[in-house]
């Protein structure tokens, strides 16, 4: 007998929650906001929306499903099941946060705070998840196809990502690596000294990537969400003796990964913006970017 569909709801601790935790009480919360200029009125009506968009969800998963809560602190623990429809309440980098745990199940980004967030991935109201959470279990569900960036180790780390991966140093210092590329026209590695390396999605291409993409003012053509493409830069590469900037940007397409060969003491890559979920590169290790095999299905 196949299991009812469970609604694996995905939030994260408010601001207001945040400060409780370090001060303790309201109202040392409050003075410490109040000294800073601040109200702590603003910061707790913020979380009484998103706990009021929290139990909306809730409260709208069909009784016959199963239900549970997962924080985002929480995730990289929480172990995701094929019938699962996960439902995100939060922020467009929440929906990121989740994807790279996923294995093709459907996400419903619900934005908990509409006006605040973009919306790029938090598409829907609270309201909309009792039409929308029966919609996504059933066959057919329509759902963008998201293309996803994977980082894969030569000693079998693996990791993925929605929006970009970072490859570089883990403060201030500056990375020691050879590039090189598999695929197209490629004109060989080429050691270089820089401050990191990023390689993003479609998704990505509205934040980070974009942003080095303006500063450059580079001509190429950023990859679309659901394309199977993608960009990547080197972040103020260092012309020396022994390293070169000729290799500062580029595409991949299927078939193709960029390959870093680690050439300083300790280098990182993390995705999405979480350090704390990171791959640590040492000497003579060798990191591969490409298209990830994965995508994730966020339902229209």
């Amino acid at each position: 007998m196949s299991l009812a569909p469970r609604a694996v709801l995905v939030h994260r601790r408010t601001e207001y929650e945040e400060l409780l935790a370090r001060h303790g009480t309201h109202g040392q919360a409050a003075f410490f906001l109040a000294a800073r200029g601040r109200s702590a009125d603003e910061v707790r009506e913020r979380h009484d929306r998103a706990r009021r968009a929290l139990a909306a969800v809730a409260a709208a998963v069909p009784l016959a499903w199963r239900q549970t809560r997962v924080e985002r602190a929480d995730l990289d623990r929480f172990l995701f099941g094929p019938e699962d429809v996960v439902v995100v309440v939060g922020q467009d980098g929440l929906v990121a946060n989740t994807a790279k745990y996923l294995a093709g199940q459907p996400v419903v980004g619900v934005d908990a705070d509409p006006g605040r967030n973009p919306g790029v991935l938090v598409r829907h109201r609270p309201a909309d998840a009792r039409r929308l959470l029966p919609h996504a279990a059933g066959p057919g569900a329509a759902a963008d196809e998201l293309t996803m960036v994977a980082a894969a180790t030569d000693d079998g780390q693996r990791l993925l990502a929605l929006n970009e991966i970072y490859v570089g140093p883990p403060g201030h210092q500056t990375a020691r690596y050879t590039l090189d590329a598999a695929g197209g026209d490629d004109p060989g590695p080429e050691p270089q000294a820089s401050s990191g390396v990023l390689a993003g999605t479609g998704t990505g291409a509205t934040g980070w990537l974009r942003s080095l993409w303006q500063q450059r003012s580079s001509t190429l053509a950023l990859p679309g969400p659901a394309e199977p493409r993608l960009a990547w830069f080197v972040r103020e590469a260092w012309p020396s003796p022994t390293t070169g900037t000729r290799r500062v940007e580029g595409l991949l397409g299927p078939g193709q990964d960029l390959r870093l060969t680690v050439e300083s003491d300790r280098l990182v890559a993390f995705g999405d913006g979480v350090e704390s979920d990171a791959l640590d590169l040492t000497w003579g290790q060798t990191v591969r970017l490409s298209v990830a095999d994965t995508r994730l299905r966020l339902v229209t």
